[in-house]
């Protein structure tokens, strides 16, 4: 898989993400049903995490994990834990969580999907996606992250939150900075499949 590493600028000690998710979007006109078509080409990253969100191929997961081992890790320091980011929109199976208990498999990482638990937005407030600009963002996000103390045995480690697609690090940064109010953890990764 091709990677064009880059890094991640935010409230992490520091991360990287392995290649920007579309490197072009051609508009076509609109289909039958009113929709507009697009020709889109995706980085070799991007197209797999594309086949996997919307195509639920699952088939993606495992080279997806196997590259942020090869091509991310070897970045940081010492991984204690694997955190993958709470989900936007609920689904069965979580495309990140999938993503991130396979690199613990193969990095013999213990993958902790339940330390940082997210509120609902209020009802009726439109979807973060939905919002424009940064500010908006935070705002949307303050106070809706906590923390579940679920490492149950003594010591401080080193954190890797796992995301697919990183846009304007809004949701990373208020994840990040709660974790940090943790005294389990020590420094704090993050890594990401593509950014937007």
């Amino acid at each position: 898989m091709q990677v064009q590493i880059r890094k991640l600028e935010g409230s992490w000690d520091l991360g990287y993400a392995l290649h920007k998710h579309t490197l072009s979007s051609v508009y076509l006109g609109d289909d039958e049903y009113g929709h507009p078509r697009f020709d889109t080409t995706r980085s070799e990253p991007g197209e797999a995490l594309y086949q996997l969100k919307y195509r639920a191929d699952w088939n993606q997961v495992q080279p997806l994990a196997a590259q942020v081992q090869q091509s991310l890790l070897p970045m940081f320091d010492k991984i204690g834990l694997i955190i993958p980011m709470p989900a936007s929109t609920v689904r069965a199976r979580q495309p990140v969580n999938e993503i991130a208990n396979e690199l613990g498999k193969l990095t013999k990482t213990p993958v902790f999907d339940n330390i940082i638990v997210k509120a609902p937005a209020p009802e009726g407030s439109p979807q973060l996606k939905n919002l424009h600009g940064r500010e908006a963002k935070d705002a949307a996000l303050e106070g809706r992250f906590s923390i579940n103390p679920s490492i149950t045995n003594e010591g401080c480690w080193n954190a890797l939150v796992l995301d697919d697609l990183f846009d304007t690090g809004a949701t990373m940064d208020a994840v990040c900075k709660t974790l940090r109010t943790y005294k389990k953890i020590n420094q704090v990764y993050a890594a990401s499949i593509t950014w937007k």
